[in-house]
């Protein structure tokens, strides 16, 4: 094999490793989370991510919802309300009424890691919220844990005054706000999706498997010559 061929070879590996850099380089980085209170439902003995807002969920005489405060960047790995949620505990000092019904509440302020910077989480508690049988799940919080905070589009941003700014942003990997608000579906609490790119693990692993082939072509190309 002359060296002119070995130099080409070398070249075009050389390309080669430079375009996969350049793809890895490009590639998005991780999904950033979105930091906000979530609402959840009791079902028997596991929590269910809410299909609607508390704005307009009804609950019944006898049922247990939540809300976490955390960084999460979907559904499916958001963070579900922590300590006790049976009912009967809940509510046992407080005794039912003709044309009122009364809802277990587990609000937890979520951990010091998902907390905005300089703030500090309260700790999770549980009140019955004793209301008008048609009240709403927003309504039954408010009965007990005010003051609460809304943005303009119905959001809820704080319990309690907690967090003290902010509502639902969008944060980077190290905690810090990027400045976009949580999206629409996130809302709603249904699935928030993601960026719909490829991972950078996906990538890189691709980029392994064609590294490997072409150095394979390159070395079967060398004995050939």
């Amino acid at each position: 094999m002359t060296r002119g061929r070995v130099r080409r070879g070398r070249t075009a590996v050389g390309a080669f490793l430079a375009v996969l850099l350049g793809v890895l380089a490009a590639a998005p980085a991780q999904a950033a989370g979105y930091r906000y209170w979530s609402f959840w439902e009791r079902d028997g003995e596991r929590w269910t991510y809410a299909t609607q807002g508390p704005g307009t969920a009804r609950p019944d005489d006898g049922d247990v919802q939540g809300f976490r405060f955390s960084v999460s960047d979907d559904s499916k790995d958001s963070a579900q309300p922590r300590g006790p949620a049976d009912f009967a505990d809940i509510c046992e000092d407080t005794p039912a009424k003709d044309g009122r019904k009364r809802v277990g509440l587990v609000v937890d302020f979520g951990t010091a890691g998902d907390a905005p910077d300089g703030e500090r989480p309260p700790k999770p508690r549980t009140a019955c919220a004793q209301v008008g049988e048609d009240a709403t799940s927003a309504e039954a919080l408010a009965a007990v844990a005010k003051p609460l905070r809304y943005d303009n589009k119905a959001l809820l941003c704080a319990i309690e005054d907690y967090p003290k700014s902010g509502c639902g942003e969008q944060v980077s990997g190290d905690g810090d706000p990027t400045g976009t608000s949580v999206t629409t579906d996130a809302r709603a609490n249904s699935d928030g999706g993601d960026d719909g790119g490829p991972s950078v693990g996906l990538i890189a692993g691709i980029a392994a498997v064609a590294l490997l082939g072409g150095a394979g072509i390159w070395q079967a190309r060398r004995r050939r010559g």
